[in-house]
């Protein structure tokens, strides 16, 4: 059976950090879905969804294996659609270990085949966050040696 997974997020970027988990993700699964998804949490985008999707693409042009998609509903449900048994979720640290924890129990009780996949963060990653990169950003600062694309 082929594995597949699937990578949520709001990528709002999608940052260097990003990039490394589905490279090793691509060790493990078949094939890896990035999921753009729209935060209910979130108010608006700093970056275009459309821009957002526009680069992912031409990060993995050349991989079949790497699928770029947006949604906005539950991700469980996104991936009783994909036929996806596996959500990939990134670690930097505690504190991203208990709010995925959390959400990781949810989705396994929305779709019991659904198994989430938590890869630690490379330490060369782990202060890079998507908020730090929109702040930076947003007064002015270079950010793309953060990104696998340019801004």
């Amino acid at each position: 059976m082929k594995k597949v997974a699937i990578f949520p997020g709001t990528f709002d970027p999608y940052t260097m950090g990003h990039h490394d988990i589905v490279m090793r993700s691509l060790k493990i699964f078949d094939e890896v879905i990035i999921g753009i998804g729209y935060n209910s949490t979130k108010k608006n985008r700093y970056f275009e969804i459309d821009l957002m999707v526009e680069k992912i693409k031409s990060v993995y042009v050349d991989l079949s294996s790497v699928k770029v998609i947006v949604y906005n509903e539950l991700t469980s449900t996104l991936a009783k659609k994909h036929d996806a048994q596996f959500l990939i979720r990134g670690l930097r640290n505690t504190t991203d270990f208990e709010y995925e924890n959390t959400i990781s129990q949810m989705n396994r009780y929305l779709n019991e085949q659904l198994e989430t996949v938590f890869l630690i963060t490379s330490p060369e990653y782990a202060s890079i966050s998507s908020t730090i990169i929109r702040e930076v950003h947003r007064f002015g600062s270079n950010v793309n040696e953060f990104l696998p694309y340019k801004i």
